[in-house]
Order: structure tokens, then sequence, then C-alpha cells
């Protein structure tokens, strides 16, 4: 393969000549340029990405900490950080943390040692405190999950307000009595649509009854299956669930099915994403739809912002609630 000396060579310049030419500075004369990039293109010539990447001091490479690579809620984010990346000639590195605070640190000092330009944090788990300190000097933004009062920009939706809304909407359609299967309340998102759950109840003055309330220490479908297993166990079951994840969700309405009850005529169900298995389910799942792609782009927009050196703003993006068979009687 050519080298850099070889191209200066065949166009009659010096080495610098053509490094200005690669990097795009306007001191070179058009004449130049052209004999310069004639001898590019007849000696196949391909600038070395890392020795430009570290004379500008960057990698050109993003990171995206997930907790788990298993949820499909993380599938279209990651196609919208990804596509936006690479067309702003970026590479991402999916880095699953599994909530590990020693392969946090190995990300982390990619960042510090400039390995890695920037981070798309999505891990409700995360080291606040550590990332915090990192945020003081490296670009990072917080995607879907994020700290309240924290100094770290973060693009999400309105959790509360989502989680009110498929309440009310399963009050509006007849029921009272509605169970919550929530993950665990250390994570903010949790929090938040307990208390949407919670207002929807209030407002229409139903009893929030603790024997409803579910919390599961993960988001996977077992998770909908052991905490339905215990609501129908209950002497007065509900008529309705409001589950915190489709995962769940789809947990939930096979073990409604496996106990020979139907959706939603004994039991209405309602989940939470908008994942793509959510409308192959049996009936079809109302959900909240999350604009998954459309985060993963915003957040990857504001990552690159941020490495440019711009102030960026935290962004709150619209839910919807879809209404599908699982809720219409």
């Amino acid at each position: 393969m050519a080298n850099i000396q070889q191209v200066a060579h065949k166009a009659g310049v010096s080495v610098a000549t053509v490094s200005r030419v690669l990097n795009s500075n306007a001191t070179v004369s058009p004449k130049t340029r052209i004999k310069v990039e004639t001898a590019i293109k007849e000696l196949n010539y391909e600038p070395s990405m890392l020795g430009r990447n570290l004379r500008n001091s960057e990698s050109r490479l993003l990171l995206v900490l997930i907790p788990s690579i298993a949820n499909p809620f993380y599938t279209e984010i990651i196609n919208g950080i990804e596509n936006t990346a690479i067309s702003n000639k970026y590479n991402i590195l999916l880095c699953e943390t599994d909530s590990n605070p020693q392969r946090e640190n190995i990300y982390f000092n990619m960042v510090k040692n400039k390995l890695a330009d920037g981070i798309i944090s999505m891990d409700p788990a995360v080291n606040m405190q550590k990332l915090n300190e990192l945020a003081e000097q490296y670009p990072i933004v917080q995607c879907s999950e994020y700290t309240e009062g924290g100094c770290i920009p973060y693009v999400t939706i309105n959790n509360e307000l989502a989680a009110y809304n498929a309440v009310k909407h399963l009050i509006k359609i007849g029921h009272q009595k509605i169970a919550l299967i929530n993950s665990d309340e250390k994570f903010l998102y949790a929090r938040q649509r307990r208390q949407g759950y919670e207002k929807a109840l209030k407002e229409f003055q139903l009893p929030i009854n603790k024997d409803f309330i579910c919390h599961t220490e993960q988001l996977e479908f077992e998770y909908g299956i052991q905490s339905m297993r215990r609501l129908l166990k209950l002497k007065e079951r509900p008529t309705a669930v409001f589950a915190v994840s489709d995962t769940l969700a789809i947990g939930v309405l096979k073990e409604i099915n496996a106990n020979g009850l139907s959706v939603p005529e004994d039991i209405a169900v309602v989940g939470f994403d908008k994942i793509t298995f959510s409308n192959m389910t049996n009936p079809t799942l109302t959900t909240i739809a999350q604009p998954m792609y459309k985060m993963g782009i915003t957040a990857a927009n504001m990552l690159i912002n941020s490495i440019k050196g711009n102030e960026v703003e935290s962004i709150l993006l619209d839910h919807e609630l879809v209404i599908r068979e699982s809720t219409m009687g």
C-alpha cells in the first residue's frame, strides 16, 4: 500500500502539502490540490485514520453504555445512535455494563485515555458519582435514564405522565382494580412510573392497594410471569395490569393464558415501550410508545455537539398511548 511520502513524490510536492490537502486546508492552491488528489487516486492511497485522529487528539469513537443487550428496548435506540454517528464520521462501541463497576471503570478509562471521545449512558444503575466527575471534563449524555438535578444533559420522555396516561385509559374503560408491575425503585423511571400510576388512581378516587403493586429485580419476561402468578393468588384479584415494560407485560399475558383466563375479558393488560414484539403477541399489546429511534438520533447529536464544545440542553420527547387488543373488550 502506498504511503504519504510516495504521494508527495508523485505529485511533486512536500509531505506537509499532501497532509494539508487531506485535512481540507484552504491554504493549498486549486492547481496543487488537483495534482495531489490525482496522485492519491492513481496510487490508491488511503490515509491512516489512526494517525489523523492522533494528530487531532480524537478517536472518532463513541461509547454506548447499556445494562443488557438482551432487552429489545435498546435495539431501536442503538440504530438511531449508530446511523447518526456514521453520518457524522463516528463509530460506536456498544458496552454492556451488566451494572458491573469494574466494567464501567474500563469504559470510563477509555474516555480518560482518549481512546473514545464521549459516552452515551443508558444504564440506570451506572455509578452516578463517577459519571458526574467524568462529565466535568469529558462529553457525556444520558439517554432514557437520567438523574434528577444532575449536571449531565439527557434525552428522555415524561415517565410520570406516560404512566398516568396508561392507567387513566384503564380507568376510563371501566377498571377499578388495577395492578402495577414495576421494576426496582432504585431506578428513577420506576419511581416516576409509580407516581403516574398513583396520580391516576387518586384523581378518580380509587384506593391504592399495596397488594396490587409488584416489584421485579429486572425487566425480563420471567419476572412478568412470576409477578402475575402472585397477583392471581390474591383473594381479590385485579381486573387490569399496568407493567412498566413490554417484556414484563408479555410475561403477564403468558401467565394469564396459562391459567385459562383471557385478555382483555378477564384481565386487561398495558405495557410500556412499544418494542417490536408487542405487536406479535396474542392478543396484541396496548402499550406506551417511546420514540426510541428518535431518542437515539437525539442522544448522538447531543453528544457530537458536546464533543465540538457546544452547550447542550436536555430534551423531553413525546410519548404516545397505542391502544391494541389487550385492552379492547
